[in-house]
């Protein structure tokens, strides 16, 4: 035993040292690569804004038959079998991805976002991540532990490289792959690629907002409670946010069943129905949405029902086939969600802006400790306590749903509900537990009782 003491050091630290040289290595290449893909988004995203009405609506159905013909063709190029998803790379796949097909969803998300569709930027960033870390452990040979470690760190890199939140990227690229459990050998190798992806993609000129939010002051407990609100209300937006998708999906998927449509024609038809919604719903919910976003954390008034809006087309587009990412939407939900509700509770507009970003990323997500240290990347350490309470808040509120169906459930929310552990969250049947369901049955059996009584 004397030996091992005086061994277990060195073990650890070489550890460390090991973890240091790959994951600064993979989160270098991946800052390049994201870096490239952020530039051309830069150079064509945001121009549908300012075309003609006509145009963007001829624009969406195009951009949706050339998502559908990528996708569809695309991924006839892999010989692998392996799904190019990393949450399910790392949960079944042993840190496995296809790499001949790395290019195929940013070229997706770039005509997605290039012709109006609603969606996200991170999504692609995330992929090229995950698909290059995939790539260097197979050329290196590593066994498939240290391959899934690296590939989870390859999904925290191309987060932080997108957002500017190398801590919070990191946190939640390992927080995303189960509700409830954290891997916390992945943390370090999570950080260092989160920080070295987003030190080299701000050398490389990718700009990262600044935001300066009033959380400055004393403590008070009524503040706190107040934004313990806002992240409840944002728990239900983000709710109905991924019934949207779900739903959205499932319509999608029986059309094709149902009349056995072409595949690359199911983006087509969301593109049509896109098209017809922004004759009635502004096009600032196109597209990323970010002037919007910008607005609502300036504290400019929000719409009541700006959140539904983009949902909705968010829902339509992703679920429809186009491809994208769903982290930045969720950003803009409850940024305008926040905005849209502070002054019922008597909070600055902004605040509640700030507030709701993050709350809606942690239900929605269910990365709840990610969306905290989100809130203080993003805002400064004055708004941990307030960001906190709302985050957890919302993280509950959602229930197991997920934006990211393939998300395993690895411990319930809540005592009296019970799920299966290490489940995927889109199959899994979470239902009330033994314990509550007698409680209830004997308190309505009293109640009747009771009843007969008095009668």
């Amino acid at each position: 035993m004397r030996r091992f003491h005086l061994a277990e050091p060195l073990v650890m630290l070489a550890t460390v040292v090991q973890w240091l040289v790959l994951s600064i290595f993979t989160g270098a290449v991946i800052g390049v690569g994201c870096t490239i893909f952020l530039r051309i988004l830069f150079a064509t995203a945001g121009r549908a804004y300012a075309a003609p009405l006509w145009l963007q609506m001829t624009l969406l159905p195009v951009g949706g038959l050339a998502n559908g013909l990528l996708l569809h063709y695309g991924y006839r190029l892999s010989r692998s079998g392996f799904k190019d998803n990393p949450i399910v790379a790392v949960n079944e796949q042993q840190g496995k991805m296809p790499f001949r097909t790395l290019w195929i969803k940013p070229l997706a998300a770039l005509v997605t976002l290039g012709c109006g569709g609603s969606a996200g930027k991170e999504g692609p960033c995330s992929h090229i991540g995950a698909s290059l870390a995939a790539g260097v452990g197979r050329v290196l040979h590593l066994n498939p532990e240290m391959r899934k470690r690296l590939l989870a760190c390859g999904v925290s890199a191309g987060f932080a490289s997108v957002f500017g939140t190398p801590i919070a990227g990191a946190i939640y690229g390992v927080e995303v792959l189960a509700i409830g459990r954290i891997r916390h050998d992945f943390l370090f190798p999570g950080i260092v690629a989160g920080v070295t992806a987003f030190e080299v993609s701000r050398y490389l000129g990718v700009p990262y907002p600044v935001y300066h939010i009033a959380f400055v002051g004393d403590f008070t407990e009524l503040l706190f409670l107040k934004t313990v609100v806002i992240g409840i209300l944002c728990g239900a937006v983000a709710w109905i946010f991924v019934e949207l998708i779900r739903m959205m999906r499932s319509a999608a998927g029986w059309l094709r069943a149902r009349y056995a449509l072409w595949p690359p024609l199911l983006p087509l038809l969301g593109g049509v129905a896109l098209a017809i919604l922004i004759l009635a719903i502004p096009t600032q919910y196109l597209g990323l949405s970010l002037p919007l976003m910008d607005d609502a954390l300036h504290g400019a008034p929000m719409p009541y029902l700006g959140f539904f809006w983009k949902a909705l087309l968010v829902a339509i587009t992703l679920g429809s086939g186009f491809y994208g990412g769903i982290v930045t939407p969720q950003f803009v939900i409850g940024a305008v969600t926040g905005g849209a509700f502070a002054h019922v509770l008597g909070l600055q507009a902004a605040l509640g802006a700030a507030v709701g970003l993050v709350a809606v990323v942690a239900s929605a997500s269910n990365a709840p400790i990610a969306a905290v240290l989100m809130g203080v990347e993003l805002f400064g350490a004055d708004s941990t306590l307030y960001v906190a309470g709302a985050c957890v808040a919302a993280y509950l509120i959602i229930g197991h749903r997920s934006v990211y169906p393939e998300q395993q459930v690895a411990y319930s929310k809540s005592s009296w509900i019970f799920a299966r552990a290490d489940l995927p969250v889109g199959q899994e049947k979470v239902r009330l537990s033994y314990g509550l369901l007698r409680w209830w049955r004997m308190r309505r059996k009293r109640a009747r009782k009771s009843g007969h009584a008095g009668s």
